[in-house]
């Protein structure tokens, strides 16, 4: 299917050559950062940190690290998604999880990715950092989830062209689901595209909630976005889950 007018013209921009930005909402991740700005480290990579509020220091830390840019925010991860996509100066904006890293060779993957017009933005596949075999389902599960419903999650490393958020007035406010509502932006106006590289995860919530409960809890979660059920009383159940 060929994308609209509006489309084409979004997805003008597509040079191998095009500029990144990562933004990487935070909420007492001090302990965990360095990784999520040490693999993301390139020429003509700008990494945003944007804070809300921690307790443990971690916009000191990204200071330390040398993130180019260290903000502040009111706490709810699309406000800091916003608030890091109007602060960057990037062509493509890609949201990172402070527990997950990308390997060496992402940047290319996601210029690779872009030189084709069609391709208005995408994801990495999810893969955890533990060998535990439970997991190894739980990453086919989200790779069904990807393919064939399109509908990536945010530790998978959303990426999308910054003409895409310029059109759609950036990241509105929800308090949950803001990676899958992202998603849909994206295939608004073109392919998302699932690259192979992977994202790794960590899987300290996993472990802490318990891996089969979590699983459980994020997949009905899932149904209550696709039922379009009230979402300040879905994110008031999904965080009352107990911490172990």
């Amino acid at each position: 299917m060929s994308n609209p007018p509006l489309a084409r013209t979004l997805l003008a921009v597509s040079s191998a050559d095009v500029s990144v930005s990562i933004v990487i909402p935070t909420l007492n991740e001090r302990h965990a950062l360095e990784q999520a700005l040490g693999c993301t480290q390139a020429n003509g990579v700008e990494r945003i940190v944007v804070d809300a509020g921690s307790a443990d220091g971690t916009a000191e830390a990204a200071r330390e690290l040398k993130a180019e840019r260290v903000l502040e925010s009111a706490a709810g991860r699309a406000r800091q998604m916003d608030q890091g996509y109007r602060a960057a100066t990037g062509d493509v904006i890609l949201f990172l999880h402070a527990d997950t890293r990308l390997d060496s060779d992402w940047l290319e993957a996601v210029r690779r990715a872009l030189s084709d017009p069609r391709v208005a933005g995408g994801a990495f596949a999810l893969r955890f950092v533990s060998q535990r075999p439970l997991y190894r389902f739980i990453e086919f599960g989200a790779r069904l989830r990807t393919r064939l419903g399109g509908l990536p999650y945010g530790d998978q490393a959303l990426f999308v062209r910054r003409s895409v958020l310029d059109a759609q007035d950036g990241i509105p406010w929800v308090p949950i689901f803001e990676d899958l509502d992202l998603a849909r932006r994206i295939r608004a106006c073109g392919r998302l595209l699932l690259l192979p590289q992977p994202a790794w995860t960590s899987s300290r919530r996993y472990e802490a909630n318990g891996v089969l409960r979590t699983w459980i809890r994020n997949t009905l979660a899932l149904l209550a976005y696709l039922l379009k059920l009230d979402r300040e009383r879905v994110a008031a159940w999904y965080r009352r889950r107990p911490e172990r």
